[in-house]
């Protein structure tokens, strides 16, 4: 599994839109192949920046999703609402550590 993560940062003015479009689009993007959750999340103190987590599959259908037609338009429409340059990444988990309950 591969986790994707992309925070973006932005115009204060623009949120209303980005958010409008997330909404039209978020359930396309979660049924794309490959796709097993997916996440928006807004900073706490920041209210300007917001970040996509998402589960893939692996890198190959991330690339796929980032090749379609879906990925360009919503791309496209959201990159111009920027403040800032998008800060996106990919990862694994190497580990979850579950809460335990500790006896001496």
């Amino acid at each position: 599994m591969l986790i994707r993560i992309v925070r973006m940062t932005f115009k204060p003015e623009s949120i209303p839109a980005f958010l409008e479009n997330f909404e039209q689009h978020k359930k396309m993007i979660r049924n794309f192949e490959g796709c097993q959750h997916l996440e928006l999340w807004q900073d706490e103190n920041q209210k300007n920046i917001f970040v996509t987590y998402s589960h893939w599959t692996d890198e190959n259908t991330l690339n796929q999703y980032r090749d379609s037609e879906l990925f360009k338009s919503v791309w496209s429409f959201t990159k111009a609402l920027f403040s800032e340059k998008p800060i996106a990444f990919s990862t694994k988990k190497l580990q979850e550590v579950s809460r335990a309950c500790w006896r001496e």
